[in-house]
């Protein structure tokens, strides 16, 4: 069995097994999403390479002819052999990302660290035809993982970083291409004109970019693929004509021979200019997070074919041309547009726009989607998430980090005004990526492929060292831009650690506070308050005994619903959790306490049906559990809690189905539920809702199933009510002043501004209530 038959997350038939036109097809698909920034790198490499004055362009090309060969070997190691035929093949069910690579070893040694995150829920297999590693060292590097708490926590702070990083690339890359690729002008324009045109343009590209979000990429999607097509294709043939027109023979450079020259000859400064040679590859970081939209062999053709000779060729013409003019007016020209002929700069100029546009729309939507899975395992402040397309899964807007995205983006662009210290900038992002990439895919190769460790260590020394070098060159630039996303990080991760913090803490309260079942059953079966008509659905974090949220409740309000459902929505470490694995129901003292357990549990990358479908699920699959009985051969222990054996879970895959209407009912007193697929219906008052639920053919049921369905119906005739619990966090007397400040202010202040329960989990304001409690931690 492979990874992608395990873990209630597969992949389907139909995505492992294409056909070479799908594949085709979803190739040139991709060029419109995964290349967008690397395809517009180009525009600002070697201008970035001799505009910190490290190096200078000497009539001996020593300078470009190694700058040149360092782009041509960091293109052909990183992108190519790390990401295209590495670490693509490191999928999640198909998912890519950092929190994908987190996902699969947090599976395998259960070393995740969020609160009732479904690590030990659901397990990994093995790859198929995986080679199993020997007991000894795949025990004692599990076991390393699970002993110590400290390597958890490192192993967390390290995914977050990676993410944070990822999202300090969002607010980056859209300033550095737009701003790239309008400054084409600078040749077309005089100096004062220039001077005056250029930061306004680029600003109105930004607003309107992150303006049009809201109308998601799927309405402009169609012409996405083409722009990148045409931008290749227009930067390979531009090649072409330049090393042919002006240096045949610049191929040469492409030895690594001539690094070590460039190297030997710049030393101190050429060690500098790599931070702006290493911008070749950025966007590498989307062929591996945007898996999920599409498949290793899609990304694979797209890069192998077109993006990567389309960049030898760009790379190559533009050495070419600089390697014959000597004589520029200005080190900072250096660069793309130079390089092309002047009778078509104005069309390239315009197509060099679009690409950067379609680039950044690339990495605006991969934050919005990173931020999700954040939401989705706790670890970032609760959102609204939009999804802006029915059919392609992925596609969202998130309005409140659009704007921030926006804010910061135009706070950079006007604050640098040049590309200088925006690539220093987004130069550190990119390679602290990697790094974190290379790390988390060393430990997957050893505990999820089961290979041996000297692979392991192999693959994390080689790339390691190419990206440590990388990175000294970046961080280096720290007062020169790279700070930027050092403080955006640093800005991101305390709000993430304050809130996976706060939020583990809030639930280790709920877990100490939860009231025994045996004291609730000792209630009686009217609880020893009055039942009303309707379902309620108190919504708790926890899997097991009664929440505290509920005795608070019934304290003060002496009255509760005829059904009761216990809620529990969990996000999982895998992306995706099968329809039919989803709802896992159980009962909570006798039958006729009408009293139920619903765990509801969602991938990091599914999508939250609304309201009125969830509700129907959720009825469907109590209706079914109802049917079916509770017999021990069905039941499960999904939360493990073996000491209540009245409490049971059991999978319900398909909810049985029932129909709402509002017509009115003839007749009195049917209550019918007939064993060939007729309809059940309950006497009910003229003009009002009525539920009729529909029976498979030849169902069998008695009278106390019979007497328990139609109590269901009627209280959902009568409607839902959802509460909600809403904490009030406070530090505990005498906790530290480090304690105080990220309970009392942080996440007080994350928690007040943030979208509360009802919204994250699409409730109904109007049939919500929520129960307010001071958590002390």
């Amino acid at each position: 069995m492979d990874a992608e038959s395990g873990g209630g997350a597969a992949r389907t038939p139909a995505r492992r097994k294409r056909p070479w036109s799908a594949e085709l097809l979803l190739a040139y698909q991709s060029l419109g999403v995964v290349y967008g920034d690397v395809a517009t790198a180009p525009l600002y490499v070697f201008k970035s390479a001799f505009a910190g004055g490290d190096i200078e362009h000497s009539a001996g090309n020593e300078e470009i002819y190694g700058v040149l060969s360092l782009v041509f070997w960091t293109l052909t190691l990183i992108p190519l052999i790390k990401y295209v035929f590495l670490v693509l093949r490191a999928d999640d069910h198909g998912e890519g990302g950092t929190f994908a690579l987190y996902s699969l070893i947090c599976r395998r040694v259960r070393a995740g660290l969020l609160p009732g995150g479904g690590g030990g829920d659901l397990a990994v297999q093995p790859r198929e035809g995986a080679a199993p590693a020997p007991a000894l060292r795949l025990s004692s590097v599990r076991a390393a993982l699970e002993r110590h708490r400290v390597l958890q926590r490192l192993l967390l702070l390290l995914a977050l970083l990676g993410t944070c990083m990822v999202i300090g690339d969002g607010v980056l890359t859209p300033a550095v291409s737009v701003i790239s690729a309008v400054s084409g002008l600078e040749l077309s324009l005089d100096n004062k004109q220039h001077e005056y045109i250029l930061l306004p343009v680029t600003c109105a590209i930004l607003v309107g970019l992150f303006t049009l979000q809201h109308y998601g990429t799927h309405r402009v999607g169609f012409i996405f693929a083409p722009i990148v097509c045409l931008w290749l294709l227009c930067i390979s043939a531009i090649g072409v004509y330049n090393i042919i027109h002006w240096n045949p023979h610049v191929y040469r450079a492409l030895s690594p021979y001539y690094m070590y020259k460039f190297l030997q000859k710049t030393q101190t400064g050429g060690w500098m200019s790599l931070g702006g040679i290493l911008l070749c590859v950025t966007g590498s970081e989307a062929m591996y997070a945007d898996l999920g939209h599409f498949s290793q062999s899609s990304i694979k053709i797209a890069f192998t074919s077109l993006v990567y000779p389309a960049l030898i060729l760009a790379y190559m013409g533009q050495a070419a041309y600089i390697s014959r003019h000597h004589n520029f007016e200005n080190i900072n020209h250096i660069g793309f547009y130079v390089s092309v002929p002047e009778k078509i700069r104005w069309p390239v100029l315009v197509i060099a726009i679009l690409a950067a546009v379609v680039g950044s729309q690339a990495v605006i939507t991969g934050t919005f989607s990173i931020i999700k899975q954040c939401c989705s395992l706790n670890c970032f402040p609760r959102v609204k998430i939009v999804h802006t397309s029915s059919t392609v899964h992925g596609q969202i807007y998130i309005p409140e980090i659009n704007w921030i995205l926006m804010i910061l983006c135009l706070a950079v662009t006007i604050g640098f005004r040049d590309t200088k210290h925006l690539t220093n900038a987004q130069g550190l992002a990119i390679i602290t990526v990697m790094l974190v990439t290379t790390c988390l895919m060393s430990l997957v190769i050893v505990l999820c492929w089961n290979k041996n460790i000297v692979y392991s260590l192999g693959f994390l020394f080689f790339f390691g060292a190419i990206e440590v070098l990388y990175f000294s060159a970046s961080l280096v630039k720290f007062r020169e831009g790279a700070w930027v996303p050092i403080t955006l990080s640093f800005i991101f991760m305390m709000v993430m650690c304050v809130w996976h913090y706060g939020t583990i803490k809030k639930y280790d309260f709920d877990v100490q506070n939860k009231v025994s079942i045996s004291w609730f059953l000792n209630l009686g079966p009217s609880l020893g308050i009055v039942r009303v008509r309707g379902i309620g659905l108190i919504h708790t974090d926890i899997m097991s005994g009664i929440p505290a949220i509920f005795s608070h409740f019934v304290t003060n309000l002496p009255a509760f619903h005829q059904v009761l459902v216990f809620l529990c929505i969990k996000s999982v470490h895998v992306p995706h959790i099968r329809p039919e694995e989803r709802f896992w129901v159980g009962r909570i003292g006798p039958k006729q306490y009408r009293i139920y357990r619903v765990v509801v549990r969602y991938g990091y990358r599914d999508v939250p049906k609304d309201d009125i479908e969830f509700e129907k699920d959720l009825v469907g699959s109590i209706a079914e559990f109802i049917r079916c009985g509770d017999s021990d051969d069905q039941n499960g222990s999904l939360d493990g809690a073996a000491d209540y054996s009245l409490e049971r879970l059991s999978s319900i895959s398909k909810g049985l189905t029932f129909q709402e209407d509002g017509s009115e009912i003839n007749g009195s007193d049917s209550s019918i539920l007939s064993p060939d697929n007729e309809i059940y219906q309950n006497a009910i008052a003229p003009k009002a809702k009525r539920v009729r639920f529909v029976l498979p053919k030849g169902a069998q049921i008695d009278t106390e199933v019979r007497s328990e369905l139609q109590e269901l119906s009627d209280a959902r005739e009568a409607g839902m009510s959802f509460i909600m619990g809403r904490a009030h966090m406070k530090a505990k007397s005498g906790s530290g002043l480090v304690k105080r400040i990220a309970i009392n202010f942080i996440y007080e202040f994350l928690r007040r501004n943030s979208r509360g329960s009802v919204t994250a989990a699409n409730i109904p304001h109007a049939s919500s209530l929520e129960v307010g409690m001071v958590c002390q931690v």
